[in-house]
């Protein structure tokens, strides 16, 4: 025999955990459409050339690549590729539809994507994306859009404890310019920097003496983040008299610190202006709470251009989603020279955090059926199936099931009651006669006598069917 188990870092899911994903998806979908976006789908197999080089070096080592078929498969070449996100068929969507689009086109999609990634704890193969972006613009209300989009949907599913970092590729590389850092040595220098809180500063500056990053250019940007921290732990902005909230406080004293850091730096100082920008417009929106301007934040993609946003929650190894500007990547595709700017949600993470701090409304848990229709014998079965059929026409959004063979009335009863059906009809030999059903209460174990035609009428009264 076969093995049974899914390949390894795939997924079966079963009912309950496709309610949950519903749920999730559904709320997901609501936000996204109330901000204008429009839904879109791409296959799941690209063109490899799409793919390849898009991602960096790393990117391109998780690709799953899908081996010519037929007489070509002896070659061992691969030509086509599972999808590795969603953000990089969107570009290639506007390049080849670019004049049937909008000027500004806002999208949204919720699909699936591979990568030949290590299966760990949350970590998957094969896992869906929740991704909205927008072409066309360069404008930071984008990013502020996406962020409040974003910050909604969370809140929709019940969030309240979730914190949006925001950073900019430009002002990362100000930073790490005014410290001396060269610029062949950037990368080096903020994988050594993300492991601070684990290692601390002696760590840190071990670790760039490894990769050869010069002592006091190391000294000067750890300087830089810890006087960040201090900040932030020391409360040493003050609350101005315009009403801003703590948070507002301390992303304005951030930015004055990066001002006062980059100096004249060109592409830094814009940066730190779009960054400005961003947090003035988020204001707007009523979210600024949620945004933690974080000039630490790198995230891997390489095709970030400018901000980039990243949503963590408190307690969770990873973030919830993330995203940012990729103002050049369309352009590979077309030629042309059209802006981007996308956030993706992460499905697995959510309901991962969902489920294990019990976010799930009650009602996702219920029975598969509202009520069961039980079958008498076998000559009877042609009028249980007909009453199914009429009470699924009174009651549009009852849920109806039938029992599928003529067995002992006990087993049927016993059935309802190990899937949770909350009501059972019988329509016995004398019930049929008089025009009437029994219908029985699980829950409370109460049955009574009740006409054909008033069933619907009597199981909404039990707010099993609703109008």
């Amino acid at each position: 025999m076969g093995k049974t188990q899914p390949a390894r870092g795939m997924r079966d899911f079963l009912p309950a955990d496709v309610r949950r994903r519903e749920h999730v998806i559904r709320r997901i979908k609501e936000v996204y459409e109330r901000y204008g976006f429009e839904p879109l789908e791409t296959p799941a197999v690209e063109n490899i050339e799409t793919l390849l080089g898009k991602y960096g070096e790393e990117g391109n080592q998780l690709i799953f690549k899908i081996l010519k078929r037929g007489e070509h498969e002896k070659t061992g070449e691969a030509d086509l590729a599972l999808r590795y996100d969603l953000t990089v068929p969107l570009a290639r969507v506007v390049a080849e539809y670019g004049d049937k689009l909008p000027k500004f086109f806002k999208r949204y999609q919720i699909q699936p994507v591979w990568r030949a990634d290590r299966p760990a704890r949350g970590r998957f193969r094969e896992f869906y994306q929740c991704d909205v972006d927008c072409t066309g613009t360069r404008s930071p209300v984008v990013e502020s859009e996406l962020c409040a989009a974003a910050s909604d949907a969370l809140t929709a599913l019940g969030f309240r404890d979730f914190t949006i970092r925001l950073n900019h590729r430009q002002v990362l590389a100000g930073v790490l310019d005014a410290a001396g850092i060269a610029a062949d040595k950037h990368a080096d220098a903020l994988v050594a920097l993300d492991k601070l809180d684990k290692i601390g500063r002696e760590g840190v500056e071990r670790e760039f003496a490894a990769r050869g990053i010069l002592a006091g250019s190391g000294e000067s940007l750890l300087g830089f983040f810890e006087n960040l921290v201090a900040l932030e732990h020391a409360a040493e902005f003050v609350v101005d008299e315009r009403n801003e909230s703590l948070q507002e406080a301390y992303n304005r004293a951030v930015l004055g610190r990066l001002v006062e850091f980059v100096g004249d730096h060109e592409a830094g100082a814009r940066g730190v202006d779009e960054l400005r920008r961003v947090v003035g417009y988020v204001a707007a929106y009523g979210v600024s709470d949620k945004i933690k301007i974080d000039p630490s934040l790198a995230r891997g993609l390489s095709y970030y251009t400018g901000a980039i946003m990243e949503i963590n929650v408190p307690d969770l190894a990873g973030s919830l989603g993330g995203g940012g500007r990729y103002d050049n990547l369309v352009g590979m595709f077309s030629g042309k020279d059209i802006p981007a700017c996308g956030f993706s949600l992460g499905l697995e993470r959510i309901i991962v955090v969902m489920t294990e701090r019990g976010m799930f409304p009650e009602d996702l848990e219920r029975s598969a059926a509202d009520v069961l229709v039980t079958v008498w014998d076998e000559d009877s079965i042609k009028d249980s199936l007909a009453f199914a059929n009429q009470l699924r026409k009174d009651a549009p959004a009852l849920r109806v099931d039938v029992y599928p063979e003529a067995d002992k009335l006990g087993k049927q009863v016993k059935y309802a009651s190990s899937r949770g059906v909350p009501f059972v009809v019988v329509i016995g030999d004398e019930e049929r006669a008089r025009g009437e059903v029994a219908l029985k209460n699980m829950k409370t174990g109460e049955q009574r006598t009740v006409g054909r035609e008033q069933v619907a009428d009597a199981l909404r009264e039990e707010a099993v069917a609703r109008p």
